[in-house]
C-alpha cells in the first residue's frame, strides 16, 4: 500500500473544521507503511487548534497522544508512564527514571505497524529536561542502525516556529531527522467567515479585525457567541471582547505575557501601542515612545520572533521596513481597549465603545481591510485579474516632487509576467468607510506618473480601488472603459 492510499483510509472527522491540507499532511505521515522510524515537527501559535487536530489524528490512527506540561522531570515521566500504561492496557504502568527509557518504549510502539506517537507542547518538557532533544536524536540513530523495520511516527508539537527551530538547532539537530514540518496557521479571512457563520462581507471584515482567524476564540473564549448579523456587531463587541466576565477580554494581555519575557514586557507594551497608533517604522516607533533605536530594534526582533509582529519591506523603498501587529486581537487591544480598561472593568463597556467606535473604524478596521485586500490580491485574485501572476502585495510609499508630500499606496502588487519576476502589476488604494470615486483614480494616475519618472516599468500596472462601502458613478464609468479595477467587500470574500 502506498503512503497516499494508507492516508486515504484515515478520514477527517466532521468536528474538525476545514484543515484539509493539514489533515492530509498528518494522515500521510502517520499512515506511511514504509519501514523506518520517522519524525514530524508541528508548530503554530497558541489557540490555532493544534491540540484538537493532533488528538483527532491520534484517535483516528489509534496512536499514542501525550499533552506535555511544565513540571519537574520526575513528575512528567510518572504521568507519561501512566498514560503509556493505559494505552497498551498494562496491568501496571512502567517506572521510568530516565527519558532514555521512556523514549525507547514509546518508539517501540512502531515495531509492528506504523504507530503515531504524539507529544504535544514539547517545549514545556524541554525546559526541565534540556537534554531531551539529544535523547530523541540518539534513539533515532539507534533505530536506524539496529531496527530499521521500526515504523514509529513521532510527532513533536510546540508553539511558534522560531521557538521550535531554537530547540532543534545545534550539533544534535532533530531537523536532520524530520520528514514533516507542519505549521498550523490561523484560518484565512474567508475560512474565518465560514467558521463564524458570517455571510455579510462587511460584518466579516469587522469581526476578523477583532479576532482574526484563531479558532479557539469562538469556542473557548466567547462560548460560541457570534454576531447575529451586521446590526448586532456593536452589541457583540460589548458583550465579548469588552466584557471582563468573558475570557476573550483578558486574552490580549495573556498573549503578551506568554510571549514576551519580563525584561522586554514594558518596552513591548509601548511598542505595540505605537504601532497600533500608526507608527510602523523603527524610527517612528522610537520617536513615539522616547526610546533608543537600538532598544526598539531589539524588542521588534523579539516580537517578530514570537510571531506577534510581521515585518515587510516598503513596496517602493526596499530598505525601509514596516511593522504591523500580526494578531488582530492585539491590534484591537492597543488601539481601542487598553486606554479605557479602567472604565470597561467598571461595567461601562457600552459607553466606552460609543466613544471609541470612530477609533476602531480608522485605526483598526481600516488598516485591517487594507491587509485583507493585499491577501486577496495574492491568494484569490484570478490569474488574469492583474495581467500576471501575483507574488507579493505590500504597502508602499512613492516620493513626490521636491517639496511635495509622499503618496501612499495601500496595495502594491508585484509578480511574474512571461517569466519576468518582480513586475509591478497594480497600485491600489483601500478605503474602508469611504465611497471611492474619480479623485481616487486621479491620485493613482499621479502615483503611476511619479513611478514612471523614477524609472519603474508601469506599462502593465493596473490602477485598483478597494472599498468597504462602494464606488461612485464616475468610477464605475471608468471601470466600464477598462481604466480601473474595482474590488468591493463582496468580491473580497466571494470573487476573483
Amino acid at each position: 500500500m502506498s503512503p497516499s492510499d494508507a492516508a486515504a483510509h484515515l478520514l477527517k472527522p466532521d468536528r474538525v473544521f476545514d484543515r484539509e491540507v493539514e489533515w492530509a499532511e498528518l494522515a500521510g505521515f502517520v499512515s506511511d507503511p514504509r519501514p523506518g522510524a520517522t519524525l514530524g515537527l508541528v508548530s503554530g501559535q497558541r489557540r490555532q487548534g493544534k491540540t484538537f487536530l493532533l488528538q483527532a489524528v491520534a484517535r483516528a490512527a489509534e496512536g499514542f497522544y501525550f499533552d506535555g506540561r511544565a513540571a519537574a522531570e520526575a513528575e512528567t515521566l510518572h504521568r507519561l508512564a501512566e498514560r503509556f500504561g493505559e494505552h497498551i492496557r498494562a496491568t501496571h504502568p512502567p517506572r521510568w527514571q530516565r527519558w532514555e527509557d521512556a523514549v525507547d518504549a514509546l518508539l517501540a510502539l512502531g515495531d509492528q505497524r506504523p504507530a503515531p506517537v504524539i507529544i504535544d507542547n514539547f517545549p514545556d518538557l524541554v525546559g526541565p529536561s534540556p537534554a531531551l532533544p539529544s535523547v530523541i536524536h540518539g534513539a533515532y540513530r539507534h533505530l536506524h542502525q539496529v531496527r530499521r523495520h521500526n515504523r514509529a511516527r513521532l510527532i513533536l508539537s510546540g508553539g511558534a516556529p522560531s521557538l521550535m527551530r531554537r530547540l532543534f538547532s545545534g550539533p544534535s539537530s532533530l531537523h536532520q531527522l524530520a520528514s514533516l514540518e507542519l505549521l498550523v496557521r490561523p484560518f484565512d479571512f474567508r475560512d474565518a467567515a465560514r467558521f463564524w457563520g458570517i455571510r455579510s462581507p462587511r460584518l466579516a471584515v469587522q469581526v476578523h479585525a477583532v479576532v482574526g482567524g484563531t479558532p479557539a476564540y469562538r469556542g473557548d473564549l466567547v462560548c460560541d457567541d457570534a454576531p447575529a448579523g451586521p446590526h448586532d456587531f456593536d452589541a457583540w463587541v460589548c458583550r465579548t471582547v469588552l466584557n471582563p466576565r468573558v475570557p476573550l477580554f483578558w486574552q490580549a494581555r495573556n498573549l503578551l505575557e506568554e510571549e514576551a519575557n519580563h525584561a522586554d514586557r514594558a518596552l513591548s507594551h509601548s511598542t505595540l501601542v505605537a504601532i497600533a497608533a500608526g507608527r510602523s517604522t523603527p524610527g517612528g516607533i522610537a520617536e513615539r515612545i522616547g526610546a533608543s533605536l537600538t532598544d526598539v530594534s531589539h524588542v521588534l526582533a523579539v516580537l517578530r520572533n514570537r510571531g506577534l509582529l510581521h515585518a515587510e519591506p516598503d513596496g517602493f523603498r526596499p530598505a525601509l521596513t514596516r511593522y504591523r501587529i500580526a494578531e488582530p486581537l492585539l491590534a484591537f487591544e492597543y488601539a481601542v481597549a487598553w486606554p479605557h480598561r479602567a472604565a470597561i472593568e467598571q461595567a461601562d463597556a457600552a459607553g466606552v465603545w460609543q466613544r471609541v467606535r470612530p477609533t476602531f473604524d480608522s485605526a483598526v478596521a481600516a488598516p485591517h481591510f487594507a491587509q485583507l485586500c493585499r491577501n486577496w490580491a495574492t491568494e484569490y485574485a484570478a490569474p488574469g485579474t492583474f495581467g500576471g501572476e501575483p507574488a507579493t502585495a505590500v504597502r508602499g510609499t512613492v516620493s513626490g516632487p521636491a517639496g511635495h508630500t509622499c503618496l501612499d499606496v495601500d496595495v502594491a502588487v508585484r509578480g511574474n509576467v512571461e517569466g519576468r519576476p518582480g513586475v509591478l502589476l497594480s497600485v491600489g488604494l483601500a478605503r474602508w468607510n469611504e465611497t471611492m470615486d474619480s479623485h481616487h483614480l486621479q491620485r493613482l494616475r499621479q502615483t503611476l506618473s511619479l513611478l514612471r519618472a523614477s524609472g519603474e516599468d508601469i506599462s502593465g500596472a493596473v490602477p485598483t480601488c478597494y472599498s468597504g462601502i462602494g464606488f461612485g458613478p464616475e468610477l464605475r464609468a471608468a471601470e466600464a472603459r477598462g481604466e480601473v479595477l474595482l474590488v468591493d467587500a463582496d468580491r473580497l470574500y466571494h470573487g476573483e
